[in-house]
């Protein structure tokens, strides 16, 4: 590639730009800071006694949705879980009142 009088590759410019992009973005999330909501799809099935650890994101400027994740003891995998499900309320409702006590 031939550069002449300092002008830089249109290639050169683009791979820099993604690079500075994916490194932005990073660095965010690192922070605590999501861009989006974290949940796509909720489970609304009863998993309750596989639970070892519940989250509650309220609703913000870059999620309208309150979004609850559950970590789940066996394999730590994250499950998002449906706010409207009346086994989910009762957790939350649950863990309320534990930290009241």
């Amino acid at each position: 590639m031939k550069m002449t009088s300092g002008k830089i590759p249109i290639g050169s410019l683009l791979v820099l730009l993604v690079l500075l992009t994916i490194t932005e973005g990073r660095s965010l999330r690192g922070l605590g800071m999501e861009l989006r909501c974290r949940c796509i799809q909720t489970e609304s099935r009863q998993i309750g006694r596989h639970i070892g650890m519940v989250e509650i994101i309220p609703a913000n400027s870059h999620c309208e949705e309150t979004e609850i994740i559950a970590t789940l003891k066996r394999t730590g995998q994250e499950v998002c879980l449906d706010a409207d499900a009346p086994w989910v309320k009762n957790v939350i409702e649950r863990m309320i009142s534990s930290r009241r006590h």
